[in-house]
């Protein structure tokens, strides 16, 4: 038997169960001819028949097609935690960046009670393991399991938190907007926090090779050593951040400053890797490049990083 459409008539194709559910105008059972109809699926996909729920029982429907519409409401990932903020009086809702489901927020209920089992695993820097619910708005935490812990490192030494509170806000910037490079933002990302709690190089470094390479997987790759708008072989004097970096004299626009050759060569070594090169340049190249890479950053995720502005105000930037 064909199909039959769903229509607001949906009283012609279903007979009372009882006369109990009279009272109950929206009580129907399906008729035994509709069963697999396209009613019946529908209630079987949505969860719900016309304007009330839980009344016409899912056995109604044996069509193929509401076995591949089973909806898997739990899921699992890797995640870093980014930053938690308060939620009544127990809980909060954790900021996640995940391996494969892009940015998430997520609900952790209790966690603030001295006896929440898995509460000092959900702290900023943390790479967890968790498994979660899938929610309306905000998800919900079920599980969590702690992969590394940078917290105790970082939090012990100024520099160093100050520095990763400036990753993880680039890092919510960047993956805020939607999910294309979310893993290679993540990857990213946990190798910024392991490094910089164990200080492999400079933590100044650290971060501003962080926050180029960030920009290079969005898309916003500085130029460093080619003109950035006519594509003439470099090196060249002037830096232009609207532009997207160096600039030939033809093509640099006013207001484009002109950045010393070390910090140039400093900003490409970070950018593609070369920390031989990295750790031997000069301090004062150091600083000129971290003002470049901090105003570049803002200038094209479009917003104010209010950890980097509290860094650049502070003794150790």
């Amino acid at each position: 038997m064909s199909s039959t459409p769903i229509s607001r008539h949906t009283r012609a194709y279903a007979r009372p169960i009882s006369e109990r559910s009279r009272s109950r105008p929206f009580a129907y059972r399906i008729c035994s001819d509709y069963v697999g109809s396209e009613i019946t699926q529908a209630y079987c996909a949505w969860g719900r028949f016309g304007p009330k729920r839980n009344f016409v029982s899912r056995r109604a429907c044996s069509g193929s097609e509401c076995e591949n519409r089973k909806v898997i409401r739990s899921y699992r990932d890797e995640a870093v935690v980014l930053r938690t903020q308060k939620l009544g009086e127990a809980d909060r809702i954790i900021w996640l960046l995940t391996s494969e489901h892009g940015q998430i927020r997520a609900v952790a209920k209790g966690v603030r009670r001295t006896t929440s089992k898995f509460g000092a695993r959900l702290e900023p820097f943390s790479v967890v393991d968790v498994q979660l619910h899938r929610g309306r708005s905000l998800d919900t935490i079920i599980q969590v399991e702690t992969i590394a812990s940078h917290g105790e490192l970082l939090a012990a030494d100024y520099e160093l938190y100050s520095r990763a509170s400036v990753i993880v806000e680039t890092a919510d910037k960047l993956s805020s907007d939607g999910d294309d490079g979310t893993h290679q933002q993540y990857l990213l990302l946990v190798g910024a926090l392991h490094a910089l709690s164990h200080r492999r190089h400079d933590p100044a470094l650290i971060l501003a090779s962080y926050m180029l390479r960030a920009l290079a997987i969005a898309g916003w790759a500085p130029s460093c050593y080619d003109c950035a708008v006519c594509g003439s072989e470099g090196p060249h004097l002037g830096f232009s951040i609207t532009e997207g970096g160096a600039v030939c004299d033809n093509c640099r626009p006013p207001g484009a400053s002109l950045p010393a050759p070390d910090s140039m060569e400093l900003m490409g070594a970070l950018l593609s890797g070369d920390w031989e090169s990295a750790d031997n340049a000069p301090t004062w190249a150091r600083s000129e490049m971290m003002g470049l890479v901090s105003s570049y950053t803002q200038w094209h995720i479009e917003r104010r990083l209010k950890s980097l502005q509290l860094l650049e105000r502070s003794p150790h930037a």
